[in-house]
């Protein structure tokens, strides 16, 4: 699957980036520059582009907006504008859905991870429309859990893997869950039998899978993330 991250999912990144640091800060950005690796921008240039129309859209203001250093162009004073704040408040609630889902699992665990490449990600993408991202997937400079939060409340709906009792993957399930974001819980289908997943997941919709029953697993496991999203 490609990392490519569509240019509406950039400015919401670039918006939550601006928000983010003036929270910390309690004061406008004084010098904002090379901040494309931090929004999944392509390059420089077309992250330049995106703030000035975030700008012209009236969500960002700026005084002094830009001059030319010799380390590219930098955006003097940069603040969000009210509409910018109430678009910054609601991608925190994970209320501005990219067109993808997220899925938490055990990282370096060979077989789901195959299983998860080459298995569940295609069936996802052909059936549903969606891409699946993991934070294998995920290559930007920032706190890891920051932008692990930011994924999922950017995600339309988030699977959560518990084969290996991963807390790391229960606890995003969770924020999910708080978000009021669709989770699906998929699990191996050996593990599941055995009935040693957490109680408070037991109860909810859990799809099991098996590396020698794939067809069966992807159809349901589609299906299942249609209905959360009510499509079908």
């Amino acid at each position: 699957m490609s990392n490519f991250v569509s240019p509406s999912r950039q400015a919401i990144n670039l918006i939550r980036y601006i928000g983010d640091r003036i929270t910390e800060s309690g004061k406008p950005i004084d010098r904002l520059y090379k901040f494309a690796e931090r929004i999944a921008a392509p390059s420089e240039e077309l992250a330049d582009g995106l703030l000035e129309e975030l700008r012209d859209l009236g969500l960002v203001k700026m005084w002094n907006p830009s001059k030319t250093l010799s380390d590219g162009t930098t955006f003097m004073n940069v603040d969000l504008t009210l509409n910018g704040w109430e678009r910054y408040d609601a991608g925190k609630r994970g209320q501005l859905d990219g067109n993808y889902g997220f899925i938490a699992m055990q990282f370096n665990e060979n077989e789901l991870d195959f299983f998860v490449e080459n298995v569940v990600k295609p069936a996802v993408k052909e059936e549903t429309g969606y891409d699946l991202v993991s934070m294998n997937d995920v290559s930007r400079a920032g706190i890891i859990d920051n932008i692990m939060r930011a994924q999922i409340e950017g995600a339309s709906f988030v699977i959560a893997d518990l084969t290996h009792d991963n807390l790391g993957a229960y606890w995003e399930a969770g924020y999910a869950e708080g978000l009021g974001k669709p989770v699906i819980y998929i699990c191996e289908k050996k593990k599941f039998e055995t009935g040693t997943i957490h109680f408070d997941t037991n109860h909810c919709t859990t799809v099991p899978w098996s590396k020698n029953d794939d067809g069966v697993f992807c159809r349901k496991l589609t299906a299942t993330i249609l209905r959360s999203l009510n499509q079908s």
